[in-house]
């Protein structure tokens, strides 16, 4: 029985017929890129630019999310990680024996290790206090709605008031004096435009000279719009504060708010520390997570869109591109390109598109995150791992836009393209 002959491999009829095989170098494919990009460079960067955007936005949405989370790092380590809030923790004060905070509360605070400074507060409630106004008119006519702030000489250390004009009360020179200290917009708002002549205010019915503008605080900004009077005096006129309205403000040291949260309650009440709770400042981390993820979620929906158009973009041009280089495509057939050279020359111009487009992208977007931190006086924070990536998804986009028209320019056929 004869046995059938057996089929020789490709490599081996091509030896002997012998004619090279058909191949695409890199580095010829590479020139092919080049020179289907400088036919119409005009063509080619209008393309690029979708992706340029994409990506740039990219960069610059992850640098200035992370620049602006250090900023909040920043900020809350310098602000708001370091103050404490001290609240009644008992609802009907006739309970107690004696006020929640006592009447040396200040100084007991300021004994703590890691206390900066501390002082009592609360808005005054009595109905003879709701009118403020700076002239002694006659009774009947109503003056400005004003919160009045009783808050001893602590609480404006602690709050890091700025004045404008003026001085601040203290605990020895106006224990029980009837001076008030005002922010700038409730001065404008009453009239008062300078301390030397040594304005006064009435709230109700009793005067209060102006010692003090304030022009900003650190802490505590609704200081600015109330008018603040000493703790002792208010207890004078308008009578304690009211079950639970009263609290206190606490600045730390730069990491032991926490600490000092723990201490407060036995400090001020060693004989009733359940009386008092602590609120701690909240976890950075947590802030800043949730500050990330809102400007991130938002921003690279944005960059995806742009990603998206610029892929389309790429596809248009390439997809016309191989219809207006038919003629092109059916030479190379007829001279021995196979179908996978031709996939591969497309493939690489608009891989090439895509990877230039993000390498602009990426200068673009780092240059704004620079940009931004510069004018705001900021520390720019860039991720090396995003400037790294960002060039690869400009040239993943691009090869994923080139796909189809790739694959439709290898089904052209040699003999059709060749008559056309």
């Amino acid at each position: 029985m004869r046995r059938p002959a057996l089929r020789r491999p490709a490599f081996l009829r091509r030896r002997r017929t012998g004619l090279p095989a058909s191949a695409l170098s890199p580095r010829d494919l590479l020139g092919e890129a080049s020179a289907g990009m400088l036919q119409r460079p005009a063509r080619s960067a209008l393309t690029a630019l979708g992706t340029v955007l994409g990506v740039g936005t990219f960069v610059a949405i992850l640098g200035l999310t992370a620049t602006t989370s250090s900023q909040i790092d920043s900020r809350f380590n310098a602000l708001t990680a370091t103050e404490v809030t001290v609240q009644s923790a008992v609802e009907d004060a006739d309970q107690l024996t004696g006020p929640v905070f006592p009447a040396d509360a200040d100084a007991r605070m300021g004994r703590v290790n890691g206390v900066r400074a501390a002082g009592v507060y609360w808005t005054v409630r009595n109905e003879l206090a709701a009118s403020v106004r700076s002239a002694p008119v006659a009774g009947g006519v109503e003056g400005e709605r004003i919160d009045v702030v009783a808050a001893s000489p602590g609480v404006l250390r602690a709050a890091a008031v700025t004045l404008v004009e003026g001085r601040t009360y203290d605990e020895g020179t106006d224990r029980h004096a009837r001076v008030a200290v005002i922010g700038a917009g409730t001065a404008a708002r009453l009239g008062i435009t300078t301390l030397e002549t040594n304005p006064a205010l009435f709230i109700g019915d009793v005067p209060f000279t102006v010692v003090g503008i304030v022009g900003d605080v650190e802490r505590k900004a609704d200081l600015l719009l109330s008018v603040v009077v000493p703790r002792r005096t208010a207890e004078e006129v308008w009578g304690p504060a009211g079950a639970g309205d009263a609290q206190m403000l606490v600045a730390t040291e730069l990491g032991a708010a926490r600490q000092v949260a723990a201490e407060t309650a036995v400090a001020l009440r060693p004989d009733h520390p359940e009386y008092l709770k602590s609120v701690p400042p909240p976890d950075p981390r947590k802030l800043r997570g949730n500050v990330s993820s809102d400007l991130g979620q938002l921003f690279l929906l944005l960059a995806g869109i742009c990603l998206v158009i610029g892929a389309v973009g790429i596809a248009n041009t390439t997809l016309v591109a191989v219809l207006e280089r038919t003629g092109e495509i059916g030479l190379r057939r007829a001279l021995g390109a196979r179908a996978r050279h031709i996939t591969a020359q497309f493939l690489a111009e608009s891989g090439a598109l895509g990877a230039l487009g993000g390498l602009v992208g990426t200068s673009l977007g780092t240059l704004t995150v620079v940009g931004v931190a510069m004018a705001r006086d900021w520390t720019p924070v860039l991720h090396p791992a995003t400037v790294a990536a960002a060039p690869l998804i400009g040239l993943a986009t691009g090869l994923a836009a080139g796909l189809y028209p790739a694959w439709r320019a290898s089904r052209i056929q040699p003999v059709e393209a060749l008559r056309r």
